[in-house]
């Protein structure tokens, strides 16, 4: 196995193989209606437009600050693009241009506006100039829905102001190029990583005196909680309980220059010096060009050959991180009254779900993997790893697990309501889903899903969403369970190609069904199938029409397109007002485009389900292939399965199907 210092020394060649754009998604925004509108082909919007995708051509020292103007009198624009000072150029730039179009698609008709796409950049614009002007108003914040543990909230707190404090002071004295500062580690026993920023053209004073306006929101916005970030038009400022910048790309902002070897010197001299250098420029440049290639190998086979390798080096490394959740069996043994009968929720291919009650009172879901289920050691380790770093409302939360023997258990909280599809496709409990209910779950399964593509300080690919996977809590919170066919990627990781294909039909994307490739767009695709099951009360591969019996996307596509799309309302929700349900049967509609292209973000649906202001593009056709033989009358308890496994000699894929089944989780794409 390659040593992890061997692939420190060649991270950089490998960052270069294997690099590839993605971005953060548009996360806030602020619209001022007070400095005036313009109307649709005006002057204004003419030069809006043309100033926006130029701001940044211009630069030639680029250190993530642009400031460009266009027009005249009451027709011109100003504009500021902003980037966090570890971001490099060409992921600014790529940040500000989406953003500049996300920006003026969600304030149409404003002439100020300002907007933070992802956590990377800031886009502001006005009617009236902006740069050098200190302003603290607006104010948008973003918190982590994490709390700090109950008896650390105060050191956190002194730590977390005395580390805006420093790094206030640090930035504020920066060139006007960049002001930027960022630093983190353990303090007290607390990890804590925080930075600070102004745009670059404020006075040192202006600098400080806007941070300490951003440092007075935290208790306001973000008090107790792990993570923050507060955006005003000429600072911002975010901490975390992890490192999430990149200390090692942030440029020199100070003026320097590079000195050349003195050429005072005799001509002799002068010419052993050419010699000398002629001489090792002809040795060293081909043993640098071998080296450089052999790197290259070295990385390709990590990358491509040995990912079971890297996994084990890494769950080596991390594995005592997460030791502290480690339960005995014994422990676990008396919960479950020794794992009874009485005790079992429900049976599948990777063993049995019981029910246990810990010695604090605490109920508890315990899932012990049967010996013959496939998995080893090291599955079960990464889905510990895994399960263990995500933390959100709408994810179900892992407690703990046991490794004892040859038993393997993994100990979540128990959640009272089991799963949706209980509820969804049972015609009595059906009833009890009103359309508040349903919407609510919705947007859970919104929230959860973006925390996983983005939010996250991994990005996860569930791959098998779908309503048996969707737990309810006591309030009818949705919580997204089962990560066994999750995918991690890479932070700039945009897609990725598998032979061994896992998950339920009816909720595969095509591409990923047919080809094997998926990516966060995948997940876009079963959240769609599954908004469309929650709005019409019917199962994605059988829905009765009259005599005719059809799959869920070519009914609701065919109403949708004839104009009676509140035909496919469940009945019970009839008698309410269907603007909503109409615009979640749009929304399920554009996730299921066939092109994933076409289909939106998770970002861009959480923005569409919580504002109105946003216009629905029209969807295009959805992929029809997807005529399932599942017997409509599978058992959806949570933890009872059905799994059908079979090899596809034609495609060379190995296609599973899935019903809640696996607990092996994948950390490295294939």
């Amino acid at each position: 196995m390659v040593s992890s210092r061997l692939l420190f020394l060649l991270s950089p060649i490998l960052m270069l193989i294997i690099h590839a754009n993605g971005q953060p998604p548009y996360r806030d925004y602020f619209c001022d209606n007070d400095n005036g509108n313009y109307t649709s082909n005006s002057i204004y919007e003419k030069n809006l437009n043309q100033l926006l995708p130029t701001l940044y051509s211009n630069t030639t020292i680029d250190y993530g600050f642009y400031y460009s103007t266009y027009g005249q009198n009451s027709d011109q624009v100003y504009a500021i693009g902003l980037c966090r000072g570890d971001v490099n150029p060409d992921d600014c730039r790529g940040c500000l241009n989406i953003s500049s179009t996300l920006l003026t698609q969600t304030c149409p008709n404003q002439k100020d506006a300002i907007g933070a796409y992802g956590h990377r950049c800031m886009l502001r614009y006005s009617n009236s100039s902006i740069y050098g002007i200190m302003e603290t108003s607006p104010v948008l914040t973003w918190w982590n829905l994490e709390n700090v543990a109950a008896n650390s909230v105060g050191q956190f707190n002194d730590d977390l102001n005395s580390l805006l404090s420093n790094l206030t002071n640090e930035a504020a004295a920066g060139s006007s190029l960049l002001k930027y500062a960022s630093r983190g580690g353990t303090r007290d026993f607390l990890p804590l990583y925080a930075f600070v920023q102004c745009t670059p053209e404020l006075s040192r004073q202006n600098c400080i005196n806007c941070l300490l306006v951003a440092i007075k929101v935290v208790p306001q916005c973000c008090n107790g909680t792990q993570g923050g970030r507060v955006i005003v038009p000429s600072c911002n400022l975010r901490f975390e309980q992890y490192s999430f910048f990149d200390s090692t790309t942030v440029p020199s902002s100070t003026n320097t220059t590079t000195s050349s070897p003195s050429t005072n010197v005799t001509n002799s001299k002068g010419n052993q010096s050419s010699t000398s250098r002629t001489a090792i420029i002809v040795v060293v440049a081909p043993v640098a060009f071998v080296v450089l290639i052999v790197s290259i190998c070295i990385c390709v086979y990590l990358r491509v050959s040995s990912p079971r390798e890297k996994a084990v080096e890494n769950i080596d490394d991390e594995i005592p991180s997460v030791e502290s959740l480690q339960f005995d069996f014994s422990t676990i043994s008396v919960a479950t009254d020794d794992f009874s009968e009485a005790n079992k929720l429900g049976q599948g291919g990777f063993g049995a779900v019981y029910k246990g009650t810990l010695s604090n009172g605490e109920d508890v879901a315990v899932k012990r993997l049967s010996t013959n289920s496939g998995q080893g050691d090291l599955e079960f380790k990464n889905e510990v790893l895994l399960v263990a770093k995500l933390q959100h409302r709408n994810l179900v939360r892992l407690l703990g697990f046991c490794m004892e023997r040859n038993e393997r258990l993994l100990i979540y909280e128990f959640v009272p309501n089991i799963s949706l599809d209980h509820f969804l496709f049972d015609p009595i409990k059906r009833v009890h889903l009103n359309w508040e209910k349903r919407y609510k779950i919705i947007g859970g399964i919104a929230r959860g899903l973006l925390y996983l593509h983005e939010d996250s300080r991994l990005r996860i690919i569930h791959r098998d969403l779908k309503a048996s996977n969707i737990l309810l809590d006591k309030k009818m919170n949705a919580k997204i369970s089962d990560f066994g066919m999750a995918k991690l990627f890479l932070l700039d990781q945009t897609q990725s190609k598998t032979s061994r294909i896992v998950g339920t039909y009816g909720y595969m994307a095509p591409e990923y069904a047919m080809h094997g490739q998926f990516s966060v767009k995948t997940d876009v695709f079963s959240f769609g199938v599954l908004v469309l099951e929650i709005v019409t009360g019917q199962r994605n591969n059988c829905v009765r029409n009259g005599e005719n019996v059809e799959d869920l996307l070519s009914y609701a596509w065919n109403n949708w397109r004839e104009g009676t799309a509140s035909h496919i309302i469940d009945p019970t929700l009839r008698h309410i007002s269907t603007i909503e349900i109409m615009r979640c049967i749009h929304i399920g509609l554009l996730c299921v485009q066939e092109n994933v292209s076409d289909r939106p973000t998770m970002a861009l649906i959480v923005l569409m389900l919580n504002s109105y202001s946003i216009t629905l593009p029209v969807p295009s056709h959805p992929a029809f292939f997807m005529h399932s033989n599942i017997e409509s009358d599978m058992s959806s308890n949570w933890g009872h399965n059905l799994e059908v496994a079979r090899s596809d000699h034609s495609k060379g894929h190995y296609v599973q199907h899935s019903a809640n089944e696996a607990s092996i989780t994948e950390l490295y794409p294939r």
